[in-house]
C-alpha cells in the first residue's frame, strides 16, 4: 500500500519545529571558539556560521520566533541577529546538535548529495557577494545570505526525506530532460519553490529574503544576481564543460556590464576547464 504524501502545509509545521541539523565542522569550529574566550564574539561566531546554510536558517528562525517587541528592523545578517539575541544566548538556546553526518548515518548516498549541495550554496554565497561588492550594492551581506539560503528547501528534504530525494535523483540520472520542479510535483505533490516561499512566510524571515530569494522577481537586478550565482554554482559543478554554462557568462556579463571573457576569468572558468582536461588527459610527467 503506497504511503500517503504529506501536504505542503504539513512539512511547512514539521520544518517550523523540526532540530535542524548543522555541518559537524561547523560544531568543532563553534566548540573551538568557545574554548577561547579571548577570540569569542558576534563576528567570530557569524563568520563560521557563514558557510552552514543549515545554521544560518536555524539562527534565523529562532530570532524571528522569538522576537521582541522593541525589534522594529528585519534581520537578515547573522552577526546582527547574535548581537540581538548575545553570543552566550546564542549557545544556550541554539545548542550545535544534531549533526547532518549523524541524521544520515544510514543514508551514506543521500549524506554525499546533501553535501555537495551545501557546497555548491557556499560558492554561490561567494559569486553573489562578490559580485554585489563589484556594484557597489550596500545590501551585499544580504545578498550573500539569500545565495546561501536558495536551495534551503531541497537541503532540508536531504535530510528528512532521503528516499524520496535519491528517487528524484535516479529520475533525473535516467532522464535529463525531466524537469526538476516537475519530478518534486510528481514525489512530493508540490515544488520546492513553493515551499521556500511557505517557509520564509511562516517563519517571519524578511520580507528583502523573500524578495531575493524568488526566481519570479528577476527583474530586479539584487535578485539577477543571487540567481545568476546559484545557476553558476550548479552547472559548474558538473564540470566546467556543462552546455549551460555559455549563457551563464553572458548573463553574469550583463549583469556586471563586462564581457564573457572577463567573466570567465573572474570566476574560474579557464583554469577550471583546464582542470577538468587534466583529469581526461593527464600531463606528462
Amino acid at each position: 500500500m503506497q504511503q500517503e504524501k504529506k501536504s505542503l502545509e504539513s512539512w511547512v509545521i514539521f520544518f517550523s519545529q523540526a532540530e535542524i541539523p548543522l555541518l559537524k565542522q561547523t560544531a568543532r569550529d563553534l566548540a573551538h571558539l568557545r574554548e577561547n574566550e579571548d577570540k569569542l564574539s558576534a563576528r567570530s561566531v557569524a563568520q563560521v556560521i557563514a558557510v552552514d546554510p543549515m545554521l544560518t536558517a536555524k539562527v534565523l528562525r529562532y530570532l524571528q520566533q522569538h522576537k521582541h517587541r522593541s525589534q522594529t528592523s528585519e534581520v537578515v545578517q547573522v552577526e546582527q541577529a547574535l548581537i540581538m539575541m548575545g553570543v552566550n544566548a546564542f549557545f544556550d538556546k541554539i545548542p550545535p546538535q544534531p549533526l547532518v553526518q549523524e541524521v544520515l548515518k544510514d543514508d551514506i548516498e543521500a549524506l554525499i548529495q546533501l553535501l555537495h549541495l551545501i557546497h555548491r550554496s557556499h560558492r554561490a554565497s561567494s559569486y553573489a557577494y562578490d559580485w554585489a561588492v563589484r556594484l557597489s550594492d550596500l545590501h551585499f551581506e544580504d545578498i550573500r545570505v539569500a545565495a546561501l539560503l536558495h536551495d534551503l528547501p531541497d537541503m532540508l528534504m536531504w535530510c528528512f526525506a532521503p528516499k524520496e530525494m535519491l528517487h528524484i535523483r535516479a529520475m533525473q540520472q535516467a532522464d535529463k530532460t525531466l524537469r526538476t520542479s516537475a519530478l518534486q510535483e510528481q514525489v512530493f505533490g508540490f515544488n520546492f519553490h513553493d515551499l521556500q516561499k511557505q517557509l520564509v512566510k511562516s517563519w517571519h524571515l524578511p520580507e528583502l529574503l523573500l524578495t531575493l530569494m524568488d526566481d519570479e522577481c528577476a527583474t530586479q537586478q539584487r535578485v539577477r544576481n543571487v540567481v545568476f550565482a546559484v545557476n553558476l554554482a550548479r552547472h559548474s559543478a558538473n564540470g566546467w564543460d556543462d552546455a549551460a554554462l555559455p549563457d551563464d557568462y553572458r548573463d553574469i556579463a550583463g549583469l556586471l556590464r563586462s564581457k564573457t571573457e572577463l567573466v570567465m576569468l573572474m570566476v574560474g572558468a579557464e583554469a577550471g576547464i583546464l582542470c577538468d582536461m587534466s583529469k581526461i588527459h593527464p600531463p606528462v610527467v
